[in-house]
């Protein structure tokens, strides 16, 4: 008499294509033959399938933020990984102290590594991002407590910067808590080069206070917690999504970030006698500083958007990172004030931007390191 266990492999593997990744790993504990059949490291179509069924980009057609192919893809490790963080998501009380980093660095592969747009205006949205806004939605996972090293810490505040507003990112408290990072002068010394950088003076990003950044921008962008559970504006995770127009090759070409059109520029700044006052008692680097100014009627913050046309004007190789020089720029709005500045990539492959600007060579405004970590990379915002 027949059994299951006769049916054909070919067979057998189209069932298996249909199911589940957790499905499939329970079908492999039901007996040895089916195990060694799910698992035999040759059968990597199986988990080619398997990942191919999920509602993601195919990664053969992804590209990193920076424009590289992805690597060799490892299918079955690829499938293993994105169910278990799914499964870590869904039920944050099943994920093992040890595993908590890896969870968090697959949902930021999932985020920066997409395929690209071919234009700013297309609607090709990437299935990853998808993917991901339909596992987080509110983004309540963000709130675990977890006590994670600092390098847990910045993956957590990288991928949030990505995603955009959460739920608990209207409440009060954590307005005030972004606000006490982003005006503390003591987060801004020579060391990290006066900008959300490494204290150590490594050069590489500080996400957590990038996070901090964000936050109090988008509260001028979307300051009313919207009614859906995600909300997508220009600092959301589909606006991490890279533009690259079909025939340009990133390796060879200088203005590699797109520099070259026109920008939006947006900035918030508050009161400068508020400013001095919440740092006026800073003795310490220890102590926290006392954000009463920010809970007063009178605080103000000033938020602004201009239009700025920039243009390339030289580069210069960067022996750290081939085929990415660093571009010197100029830029203008409606003759009125003039830019200059300058782009290349940090240690940790992340774009940062340095530019003064002013009115009539008269340089008033300074924006020492800047990281565009959300913006369309290959392609200048349309407007």
């Amino acid at each position: 008499m027949a059994t299951i266990q006769d049916v054909p492999p070919e067979i057998m593997g189209q069932i298996l294509t249909e199911l589940d990744p957790t499905d499939v790993a329970s079908v492999s504990q039901t007996c040895s033959a089916y195990f060694d059949f799910i698992y035999h490291p040759t059968n990597e179509l199986l988990w080619r399938e398997l990942y191919l069924s999920q509602i993601l980009d195919d990664p053969r057609t992804c590209l990193s933020l920076l424009g590289h192919r992805l690597p060799e893809i490892g299918w079955r490790h690829q499938v293993k990984r994105i169910i278990r963080a799914r499964t870590v998501v869904r039920n944050p009380g099943l994920c093992r102290i040890e595993e908590r980093c890896a969870v968090m660095q697959t949902l930021l592969d999932v985020a920066v590594n997409t395929k690209p747009r071919r234009e700013v205006s297309s609607g090709d949205l990437s299935y990853n991002h998808v993917w991901l806004v339909t596992l987080l939605r509110t983004g309540i996972w963000f709130d675990q407590h977890w006590d994670l090293d600092y390098e847990g810490r910045q993956t957590r505040a990288r991928f949030h910067t990505y995603f955009g507003l959460t739920t608990n990112d209207y409440t009060p408290d954590r307005l005030l808590e972004t606000r006490s990072i982003v005006y503390a002068m003591r987060n801004y010394r020579e060391a990290n080069e006066w900008g959300p950088f490494d204290k150590h003076g490594s050069g590489m990003v500080n996400w957590e206070h990038i996070l901090a950044i964000h936050h109090v921008m988008s509260m001028h962008i979307v300051p009313t917690r919207p009614a859906v559970g995600f909300m997508t504006f220009p600092m959301s995770l589909p606006f991490c999504q890279s533009v690259l127009p079909p025939g340009l090759h990133l390796d060879e070409t200088l203005d590699w970030v797109g520099i070259e059109g026109l920008w939006e520029c947006s900035f918030a700044f508050c009161d400068h006698g508020q400013l001095l006052a919440f740092n006026n008692d800073d003795r310490s680097d220890n102590l926290p500083l006392d954000s009463e100014v920010f809970q007063d009627a009178t605080f103000q913050e000033i938020f602004s958007t201009i239009s700025i046309r920039l243009r390339v004007t030289s580069t210069i190789p960067d022996p750290a990172h081939p085929n990415r020089p660093m571009i010197h720029f100029v830029g203008g709005i409606e003759d009125q004030s003039h830019m200059h500045g300058w782009v290349k990539l940090t240690p940790d492959h992340q774009i940062r931007w340095h530019f003064e600007s002013g009115q009539l060579g008269n340089y008033i405004w300074r924006l020492v390191n800047s990281i565009i970590y959300l913006f369309d990379m290959f392609s200048h915002w349309p407007l």
